[in-house]
């Protein structure tokens, strides 16, 4: 299957699920607004989730699918599936200690994870409740990520590209019924989130087991031992997981500093989302695709192969995510309008939202990079080099989140996010080509600047029609807030493929082209 195949399959995939978790945010805005009862659950929803992406952008992404597919290619299907179970063995007596010490040991962690709580005791209390309730979603979700790691290194991305959405549908199916029932705003909303959670999370691994088992890729669950491959799996994972990890750690760095401003979770954790669409959508999809495709070429001697995946894998996140970094900065307050203004999401809420979308935007292109120079380091198992870069940009964070709360807040804690990503990326890129394991072709070197001109000329045009679309858009009628959104995002999406085509960045008619006589093979 092609590389592009690939992309397409993970993209569409996860574009479905991401929709259905802006629905998702949707009703969480119109149930619980920016109020304590929504500080509450974006730090229980937090706590399980930072080791989700650790665990799945991680430690997985890093270590496990280069050994896992190293193990297909040279030894053997048989052998490959021996070390899974005993990653798997590892990991599961793991977790559960791990799940068991934080459920004992919640209320001084929650002093470290939101510090500012401590001033509000019924919502200090509140968000510890939850994340107890939510936490063992962190076992479900990291074998999910193991199980993930092994059908993508098969070559098989759909199911573990789709078990997201299963969350998505239970959450939105219980802010139905919160909506429904009117508990808004309520702790009884909070918790029955919490719960919803923790079923969200026993659908998405069952839908990977059952696929595992399918396609004979079924682990075996045995007493743990730290055999050669399990020690070499944890001497690359644990820098894996803070270079892999690097944005939810600065999202959490930021969640602690936001603690002490009331309602400042919450809008930070709805920008986050906004920008996480095409982070989701483009970076993950990458780092899915290309890793397990660069650690088979690089393992088989085939470096002008991973030279070119390389290559392309720049090509395709650039082509995608620089017009929607400039459309998220240029339509950030339309867009939160559109999405989250009912119910408890008033205007305040809409400006404050907007400002801190338009400085997350501002890092996105950085963000996708890093998904792309990663496993250039990664397939090489090479671990260390990004975990210290990491480490850079998590301090870059830090001083920058600091000096700008006071007088930005929350705006402050996404522009120090933003300028800590750009830090990492150009880190990132610099090493690989002083090293020679990026380099970039003449393709790239001429694409990239057209992509970029096409892009602003795509912001400029939806800064004026969305001018022009003001009075629709202060509307209180949802469906013409809506309409003139839909409007100006298709016309911006044909003017960028209209300015890609006449410039000769890419060919539309090839590409599908190529995906036709793909599915017909």
């Amino acid at each position: 299957m092609s590389l592009l195949k690939n992309f397409v399959t993970v993209g569409g995939s996860t574009t479905s699920s991401r929709l259905i978790g802006f629905v998702r945010d949707m009703f969480m805005a119109a149930a619980l607004g920016t109020g304590p009862v929504a500080d509450a659950f974006m730090v229980a929803f937090r706590f399980p989730n930072l080791f989700r992406r650790l665990f799945a952008e991680g430690a997985f992404a890093s270590a496990f699918v280069p050994l896992f597919a190293g193990k297909l290619e040279v030894d053997g299907r048989e052998e490959a599936r021996q070390f899974g179970s005993e990653a798997l063995s590892a990991l599961f007596a793991f977790l559960i200690v791990l799940t068991v010490v934080a459920l004992i040991a919640m209320v001084p962690l929650m002093y470290i994870m939101a510090p500012g709580f401590v001033s509000d005791p019924s919502k200090f209390d509140l968000a510890v409740l939850m994340t107890r309730i939510s936490f063992p979603y962190l076992t479900l979700i990291s074998l999910l990520a193991l199980y993930s790691g092994v059908l993508n290194a098969d070559g098989r991305f759909m199911a573990a590209a789709m078990a997201p959405a299963l969350l998505n549908v239970v959450l939105v199916a219980a802010l139905a019924y919160i909506l429904f029932s009117k508990l808004e705003n309520t702790a009884e909303a909070g918790i029955l989130l919490s719960w919803a959670t923790l079923i969200g999370g026993v659908l998405q691994l069952a839908v990977v087991v059952i696929d595992a088992g399918r396609n004979g890729l079924l682990l075996k669950l045995r007493w743990p031992r730290l055999t050669a491959g399990v020690r070499k799996l944890t001497r690359l994972a644990v820098p894996g997981m803070i270079a892999g990890g690097v944005t939810q750690i600065n999202i959490v760095i930021g969640t602690m500093i936001a603690s002490f401003a009331p309602g400042a979770i919450a809008i930070l954790s709805y920008a986050d989302r906004l920008y996480q669409l095409p982070l989701g959508i483009v970076g993950a999809t990458i780092a899915v695709v290309m890793l397990p495709d660069l650690s088979r070429q690089l393992r088989g001697g085939r470096e002008d192969l991973a030279h070119h995946t390389q290559n392309r894998s720049l090509e395709f996140a650039m082509a995608l995510t620089l017009p929607a970094a400039i459309a998220l900065f240029v339509l950030a307050k339309p867009i939160v309008q559109v999405l989250f203004q009912r119910g408890e999401f008033g205007p305040e809420s809409t400006i404050a939202t907007a400002h801190t979308l338009m400085a997350y935007a501002v890092g996105l292109p950085a963000f996708v990079l890093i998904k792309v120079f990663s496993p250039g380091f990664f397939a090489r198992e090479d671990t260390k080099t990004p975990m210290w870069f990491a480490t850079i940009g998590v301090g870059v964070n830090i001083v920058g989140s600091l000096a700008l709360f006071p007088s930005l807040t929350y705006v402050g804690i996404a522009i120090a996010t933003s300028i800590s990503g750009w830090v990492n990326a150009l880190l990132l890129g610099v090493a690989l080509h002083k090293r020679g394991h990026f380099v970039f072709d003449a393709k790239v070197r001429r694409n990239m600047p057209l992509v970029l001109g096409a892009a602003l000329a795509m912001g400029a045009a939806v800064f004026l029609a969305a001018w022009w679309a003001e009075p629709y858009f202060a509307d209180h009628r949802i469906v013409f807030r809506a309409i003139a959104m839909g409007t100006i995002c298709a016309i911006g999406l044909m003017l960028f493929a209209l300015f890609c085509q006449l410039v000769g960045v890419v060919q539309f008619g090839a590409v599908l082209g190529k995906l036709r006589n793909r599915r017909c093979g």
